[in-house]
């Protein structure tokens, strides 16, 4: 189907998203519907005539290595020539680095079209910008003047260079060392794993922005953050190889590299022994990037579905032609269900946006403070509830669609296959919700969280429809009393943690759901997102009490893992 809906869509919550007063207010100008509108339709064109028609390539013919370098498939350069010539890598980026100086907000709008379009093609797009954003902040006047015009231009490319086979999550583990020799040049050995774009054929030089050990400090005090690029300053290679290429369930043309580093020539970026605290802005920015991406297929597939569902006749009256799929019960509820989903999904990674924009633009420190606090609670939900909605819409469509869901013939068996692993990179669903319970509850005290619970209670309660958010989020808060009391039991904490994020998820979904219903307005479009509210909203009490219920069992139900694993 067309991207005009979706595109209605994303400009109906771009003119309702919440603070968009607040961050016309901190920064005078940069709240523009008329502009953004503009943008977000060249955005949608861009991706529905140039991104789009690749996508089947990229799935099909991949990436291969051939003589050591990671060869694209047929039409990819030519796309990201296009894509980099039109400014879209630098709409974000500060003015001051060469950038459009836009907000995030209307990133993420951007970014979920091109997403729909082809989530292998925009895997490369965000480590790019992110990377020049980090270096603009972090990098010397030179690797900064070398690097951040190349990067925003597209002519060179970046890479976040974190993982190793014995150290993924927990990167206090990380093995690689950086060691600086008697000439004052910094050289990284080690090998690194999970390396999307780790090589390629669609730049001219690829740095890897990589966490070495550059001391004997234990864990993350040890670590350093470096610029290691795959080739010298003249040209020569720099000691970094590509020892494979993984073969994946999906994203094919997002090639996924193992990469090894022998005497590679490095840059330190920020304070030695700093490496994961000057790494944190990147990782932030790429985490929110995850929200759109799985909005974006999640929307790509609901389209499939919802066009097969008026196509597709089946049933009703023997004696009559037979009725399209939609006219079912069943049908209905499925395509409702997913339309809330995808509504909620966007307008939790637009919110999640609009507060990280404001944790940068306010001009007061404590300001500035408060809303990177609220960003910190919200980012794990809008990261793991999107990446859960690509898998789940995909999946929920091709039932819709049934045996021809399972063929190539629709693209919906690639949505699947390429969301699948939306959940595990950028940490697990898992490992959102420890960080959600140890650092958010725990550590900080639920700062962010009862930011939320204020905000939410003081922007709107009751929708147009009568029905109340308040008992969820009074659900919320008795769950996370209960948890934050569980510090001396963490097991029993932790064995919660899962449910207790999709309760937090639900909450702000409830909380963006029921703002759609009271403003989306009554026109087409707005018709459209308020019912897919509703649906979201009747049956948010009824999902939230199982997740409540689930998240303060207690551990006592894994103590039958011994007996399992015997």
């Amino acid at each position: 189907m067309s991207y005009g809906r979706q595109t209605e869509a994303l400009v109906r919550q771009l003119e309702i998203a919440p603070f968009l007063d607040v961050l016309e207010a901190e920064a005078p100008g940069s709240v523009d519907p008329e502009t953004w509108a503009a943008i977000v339709a060249q955005a949608a064109r861009f991706a529905e005539g140039v991104i789009d028609p690749l996508d089947t390539a990229l799935d099909r013919q991949g990436a291969s290595l051939c003589d050591g370098r990671v060869v694209t498939a047929d039409g990819h350069a030519a796309a990201w020539r296009r894509f980099a010539d039109d400014g879209w890598l630098t709409l974000a980026l500060p003015e001051a680095a060469g950038g459009q100086g836009l907000p995030l907000v209307l990133l993420t709008a951007c970014e979920e079209l091109f997403n729909r379009a082809s989530p292998a093609f925009t895997m490369l797009p965000t480590p790019n910008r992110t990377a020049a954003a980090l270096l603009e902040n972090a990098a010397d006047p030179a690797t900064r003047a070398a690097w951040v015009p190349r990067l925003a231009s597209g002519e060179w490319t970046a890479t976040i260079c974190i993982s190793e086979p014995d150290a993924g999550s927990d990167v206090g583990r990380i093995r690689t060392r950086a060691t600086c020799e008697r000439d004052g040049i910094w050289r990284v050995t080690g090998e690194k794993c999970w390396i999307s774009f780790g090589d390629h054929d669609l730049a001219a030089r690829i740095g890897h922005c990589m966490l070495a050990r550059s001391s004997d400090a234990i864990g993350v005090r040890g670590l350093s953050l470096f610029l290691v690029p795959n080739t010298r300053d003249d040209g020569a290679a720099n000691g970094v190889h590509v020892r494979r290429i993984e073969e994946k369930l999906g994203l094919h043309g997002s090639p996924t590299c193992v990469m090894g580093f022998e005497q590679a020539e490095a840059t330190l970026v920020g304070e030695a022994g700093r490496g994961l605290q000057t790494l944190f802005h990147m990782m932030l920015l790429m985490r929110l990037s995850c929200a759109p991406q799985g909005v974006g297929v999640a929307e790509a597939a609901l389209a499939t579905a919802t066009g097969y569902g008026r196509d597709r006749r089946q049933g009703g009256d023997p004696a009559a032609p037979p009725v399209a799929i939609v006219a079912h019960a069943d049908v209905q509820r499925q395509l409702l269900r997913m339309a809330g989903r995808v509504e909620v999904g966007r307008g939790i990674a637009l919110a999640a946006a609009v507060v990280m924009d404001l944790g940068e633009r306010c001009a007061d420190a404590g300001t500035r403070a408060g809303w990177l606090a609220l960003a910190q609670f919200l980012l794990p939900i809008a990261k793991d509830y999107s990446a859960r909605l690509g898998f789940d819409v995909a999946s929920e469509s091709l039932q819709v669609l049934g045996g021809a869901g399972y063929t190539r013939e629709w693209p919906v068996e690639r949505r699947l296959r390429d969301a699948r692993v939306f959940g595990v990179f950028e940490g697990t669903t898992g490992i959102q919700a420890i960080d959600l319970l140890h650092r958010r509850l725990w550590r900080e005290r639920g700062d962010g969280l009862n930011r939320f619970l204020a905000l939410a209670r003081a922007d709107i309660s009751v929708d147009a429809d009568g029905m109340t958010l308040g008992p969820v989020l009074d659900r919320l808060e008795n769950v996370a009393g209960v948890l934050a009391g569980w510090q001396d039991k963490a097991r029993d904490a932790e064995a919660g943690a899962t449910a207790f994020l999709d309760l937090c998820g639900l909450a702000v979904g409830g909380w963006v759901a029921t703002r759609l219903a009271r403003f989306a307005g009554d026109d087409a479009v707005g018709r459209r997102i308020k019912a897919a509210a509703r649906f979201f909203l009747a049956e948010l009490e009824a999902r939230a009490e199982v997740e409540a219920r689930l998240a303060t069992l207690g551990g006592a139900r894994l103590d039958a893992i011994g007996d399992y694993l015997d």
